[in-house]
């Protein structure tokens, strides 16, 4: 036996599903590796032997078959071992001595399109991206339909292979964010990606930025218009998601799908979402401000009405403020836990009961359970999830600088969400940037 085909058998020793059977080609004794569960062995023979007789028909030599099956390679063991474990079916052929790499029929194991689970589109397609990353540059291939759409695709990890692909329009990107990233990738093809943390690490982000570097989606509309408006798009396999960079603040405010209405009712739509993140930010703290340091500025009807809802209420306004904030993280952590069949039924039941019965039991006024259901509602007309999160997380730094320092913190604490803004950038895209600037040297 070949001591290459020793060396995968004992690789593969305790994989059950790992096959290695014989079978015959234009007479010649070859060896089939690979995974069953990968690969369906049944059907990928029918479909060689079959290209065999179409290929005797045509008077083809035995050696100019073995690149038709697929790549031939000589005795590289880590590069058939890779793709074994890639899906790949390896042909070993005994007379010349070679393998080939050849893609067989795989199983199937990627579900099918869908509609978008986690981003609501009212007017536009309801396609969304799947795990399998070829699939998916499939999917944005049929959105932009152009030559100038290039593909580099990268195998990151040292253990565990993972494939990376990385898209761009040629005509539309500027090259200098395209090498940037290319050369940022190929620095660190060694580290294992798992997660988008381990992505972010791999891209040389820092873990504790509050903000995420990448704009994920999962409709294909999205990631069509970022690489047209000169953007990069990164698909990690088994991933449904679409990471585009770099990602800006205005992102937070637009979609591509908003461009499906008039052009007055798109400027109103965004303007909304611009006045729920300033809600979100402001209204706790306001309200922190106004009870605790700041009572003058009430006209006088307002400030008694204000003293009667908190009558009777123990803990100060930072107190009540942060307890029913807290109050409201846990009942939205615990919708997304919760099995789809029960969970809203449960977090909204339980909601209102506990809204009730804390404002009964004097723990709360009854004008917080007001600002906390306006706050809610604004911080869930933010674009992406991941920024309705981060928007939640920088609420609780401006209520604690109110309650020290009044509406003077609250401006304070805008202030240092904006400079935290305008530091952030990506591969020297500023953060608060409207726009990626095209590279107009590559237009023809």
């Amino acid at each position: 036996m070949n001591p290459l085909i020793k060396e995968i058998t004992a690789k593969f020793l305790n994989n059950d599903d790992f096959f290695l059977q014989q079978d015959y080609f234009m007479n010649n004794s070859v060896i089939l590796m690979g995974f069953n569960t990968l690969v369906d062995l049944t059907e990928s023979r029918e479909a060689m032997h079959m290209y065999i007789e179409k290929a005797i028909s045509v008077n083809i030599t035995e050696e100019e078959l073995l690149s038709l099956f697929g790549e031939v390679k000589e005795s590289d063991i880590n590069v058939l071992i890779s793709s074994i474990l890639q899906g790949k079916l390896i042909i070993f052929f005994a007379k010349y001595n070679k393998f080939v790499v050849s893609q067989p029929i795989p199983k199937l194991l990627n579900r099918f399109t869908e509609p978008p689970t986690n981003e609501n589109v009212l007017q536009g397609p309801l396609s969304s991206f799947v795990e399998d990353i070829e699939q998916n540059i499939g999917i944005v291939r049929k959105q932009v339909s152009t030559d100038q759409l290039l593909v580099k695709s990268f195998y990151v990890g040292k253990d565990e292979k993972k494939k990376i692909s990385l898209l761009y329009c040629e005509n539309h990107v500027q090259m200098e964010l395209v090498n940037n990233i290319v050369r940022q990738l190929e620095m660190n093809l060694d580290k294992e990606v798992h997660n988008l943390q381990n992505l972010s690490k791999t891209m040389g982000f820092s873990a504790w930025e509050s903000f995420s570097k990448f704009k994920t989606t999962e409709l294909p509309l999205e990631a069509a218009q970022c690489l047209r408006m000169g953007k990069v798009v990164l698909f990690v396999d088994r991933l449904p998601l679409a990471l585009i960079l770099p990602s800006l603040l205005w992102d937070m405010f637009a979609m591509e799908n908003d461009r499906n209405y008039p052009l007055p009712l798109m400027v109103s739509v965004r303007l909304l979402r611009i006045i729920g993140v300033l809600m979100t930010l402001i209204v706790p703290a306001l309200y922190v401000a106004l009870v605790a340091v700041n009572p003058e500025v009430l006209r006088i009807e307002l400030a008694l009405a204000v003293s009667q809802s908190r009558d009777s209420v123990p803990y100060p306004a930072l107190v009540e403020i942060l307890l029913i904030l807290v109050l409201l993280e846990l009942i939205l952590e615990a919708s997304v836990r919760l099995p789809k069949s029960i969970g809203p039924t449960i977090t909204m039941v339980g909601g209102i009961i506990l809204g009730q019965a804390i404002v009964a039991a004097k723990l709360v006024s009854n004008l917080i359970i007001i600002i906390l259901a306006a706050t809610t509602i604004a911080n869930s007309t933010v674009v992406g999830f991941q920024n309705s999160l981060s928007i939640r997380l920088f609420k609780y730094l401006i209520v604690v600088l109110a309650a020290m320092y009044g509406v003077l913190g609250i401006l304070a604490g805008l202030v240092l969400v904006c400079a935290y803004l305008a530091s952030l950038n990506t591969f020297g895209v500023p953060y608060i940037q409207i726009n990626v600037a095209k590279d107009r040297t590559n237009h023809g």
